[in-house]
């Protein structure tokens, strides 16, 4: 019988956590995806992190921050690893701690990930873009609710 998968996310703000997520942040985007790291880090403080575990081991990572146009979603990273699942629950526990009042959420989703924010609600806008060497579209999630 195959092993269960407990995926746990958590709003983390302590240091030892953070240090998690940025440890899955720079394997995903700076080791795999080779984003140049000083793109990487940047609205740390201003920024509300999550960290996803699996049975206790950290496997994922995310983040929003309120910007001058609303809300943005960013930096989902899963381990390779844990990929399936993970990233699923990092966008509902992010989608649930936005303020009651976040009326515009939006985010910058690669193209292999345009998918998963769709069942969310997630509609692309715009033209293909390219940032950090990395395609992606522009996302705003239109029917609040889902």
């Amino acid at each position: 019988m195959p092993e269960t998968k407990k995926i746990v996310v958590n709003k983390v703000s302590d240091p030892a956590d953070l240090e998690k997520v940025f440890a899955i942040r720079r394997q995903v985007f700076v080791v795999e995806q080779n984003c140049p790291p000083e793109l990487e880090w940047e609205y740390e403080d201003e920024s509300t992190h999550f960290l996803a575990t699996v049975n206790g081991e950290p496997a994922g990572a995310s983040r929003w921050r309120k910007t001058d146009k609303g809300y943005k979603l960013e930096r989902f990273a899963v381990l390779e690893k844990f990929r399936g699942g993970v990233g699923k629950e990092l966008v509902q526990a992010v989608l649930n701690d936005l303020p009651a009042d976040a009326d515009y959420i939006y985010m910058h989703a690669q193209l292999p990930a345009v998918s998963l924010y769709e069942k969310f609600g997630f509609q692309k806008t715009g033209p293909e873009f390219e940032e950090a060497g990395i395609r992606h579209f522009k996302m705003v999630r239109k029917n609040v609710g889902v």
